[in-house]
């Protein structure tokens, strides 16, 4: 649940003043990981608000030929579809990276609240939920979102999990406090956070503090970037996994797909080592290519990726969608 937008971004890349065209395409954090459990198999649906605009229908269409279902979607006759623009990374400043401009203030999404569990189709898709999947990222669009993350991360589980990717964006919470993201993230069963991130959103970077910070998800997941992905459990349980090899083309998505990986492997009952190495595999996917989602390998080679021991993962290198190891393909 949470706001898709249509994404615009220059075709060549260039900056966004000498650009004479933008590429037209569809992001947002939560259909990212819809459509990445999607692609693995799962039954999934994306709760949201479009416009009744030309933007809103290419999101629905978009997200129905990644076979995730929209019927939990409201379309607002007079708010509009939200925006954002992506910047590509420039080679004359390769330490820059890329950027992002939103437009998405007063879209028909930040109107979501808690009247959104009201809509009947919205109820069923919860009630037989297995997971719901939050960010940070929908409680900081309006007052009216926040209120709708609380009414849902609050409302009893009745068996149902509730995953919370903390998605942490400096443009849409100038100024706010820092504690109403905690004491959501601390409202949920399996948290997500970059590294990276973590300094911002909860003041350190250090793992027995942030699992001090967190006391109460069953399980927090962090993402430390181009190193590792590690699973601290609520009883003390540590795993890590390093992270593969791979050449980054654009990062963008990188973070939503690692949730997919990590999600599918928890819900097909994986151990939490299986799990981030799914996470590993859909984030290099998505590391090589320019859009936000990556496809993933062929099920044969998924599976011999997956299954490799530790010293044939450590020496695996994804470029251009590719794993390899040796100069061969990782698929026996």
């Amino acid at each position: 649940m949470g706001e898709t937008m249509v994404m615009l971004t220059p075709v060549e890349a260039v900056p966004l003043d000498q650009a004479t065209e933008l590429h037209c395409g569809v992001g947002g954090a939560e259909s990212n990981v819809a459509m990445g459990l999607a692609a693995m198999g799962l039954d999934s649906h994306w709760v949201g608000r479009v416009g009744k605009d030309g933007f809103g229908i290419r999101i629905l269409d978009e997200l129905r030929r990644h076979g995730v279902g929209v019927t939990g979607v409201e379309v607002d006759p007079a708010l509009p579809t939200g925006l954002y623009v992506k910047v590509p990374a420039q080679e004359s400043d390769p330490d820059g990276g890329s950027s992002v401009l939103y437009y998405r203030q007063g879209s028909a999404a930040s109107a979501m609240g808690p009247g959104t569990l009201a809509n009947p189709a919205v109820a069923k898709l919860l009630e037989h939920a297995a997971l719901i999947h939050l960010s940070g990222i929908t409680a900081a669009l309006s007052a009216e979102c926040r209120e709708l993350t609380e009414a849902i991360l609050t409302a009893p589980r009745q068996g149902r999990i509730i995953s919370f990717d903390v998605n942490w964006r400096p443009a849409l919470c100038p100024g706010q406090d820092r504690s109403v993201l905690r004491r959501l993230a601390n409202l949920a069963d399996v948290v997500l956070v970059g590294k990276d991130e973590a300094e911002h959103a909860f003041g350190t970077t250090d793992e027995a503090e942030l699992r001090q910070l967190l006391p109460a998800p069953s399980v927090l997941v962090i993402k430390n970037e181009a190193i590792s992905a590690i699973a601290l459990d609520r009883d003390g349980t540590r795993a890590e996994v390093p992270a593969l090899s791979v050449d980054v083309l654009e990062p963008v998505g990188a973070g939503d797909s690692f949730a997919a990986g990590y999600l599918s492997g928890m819900l097909f009952g994986l151990d939490q080592k299986a799990s981030l190495r799914r996470g590993h595999v859909a984030a290099a996917c998505t590391l090589t290519v320019h859009g936000d989602r990556g496809p993933l390998p062929e099920a044969r080679e998924l599976s011999a990726i997956l299954d490799s021991t530790d010293a044939q993962w450590a020496a695996i290198h994804v470029s251009g969608g590719q794993f390899t190891t040796r100069d061969r393909s990782v698929a026996p």
